[in-house]
């Protein structure tokens, strides 16, 4: 095993979101949570559709940095259900620069995916508006 970590693909989800609603101030700063519709997912090992009913939880802090913790379902396309923990810093130093990346944790049945229970993931997200009121979520194994 070499001593810098290498990043592998995992897949890429399109995932809908409803609009933003405040949920108010906190002494953190300011709370709001996000509905997740539905989406699609594709990677090399699995691929499937995004479960409505999960929900973004998030918090701009009074610096300026947004902290975001999703909580939601994938399901493969052979009907395996999995739940994906995403929490996600956004920090944007100025108009042209953005940071938005994320720790991923998978609790996934023992079985053909029961992998995702044994590795480190990170990832990315990317606004899909205006054309879309979604996200795009790319997902790595950290190796």
């Amino acid at each position: 095993m070499s001593d810098t970590p290498s990043c592998e693909f995992v897949y890429e989800a399109i995932v809908d979101i409803a609009d933003t609603n405040s949920l108010g101030q906190s002494p953190m700063g300011q709370r709001f949570i996000v509905n997740i519709l539905g989406g699609e997912f594709d990677g090399p090992r699995l691929k499937g559709k995004v479960l409505p009913g999960g929900a973004d939880r998030q918090l701009l802090r009074p610096d300026g940095v947004k902290e975001l913790d999703a909580l939601y379902e994938i399901q493969t396309h052979d009907g395996t259900v999995i739940t994906v923990h995403n929490q996600v810093i956004v920090h944007m130093p100025s108009s042209d620069q953005r940071y938005a990346c994320s720790v991923v944790k998978f609790r996934a049945p023992e079985g053909q995916y029961d992998w995702l229970n044994k590795r480190i993931f990170v990832g990315n997200l990317e606004s899909q508006k205006p054309s879309r009121n979604a996200v795009k979520i790319r997902i790595f194994q950290v190796n």
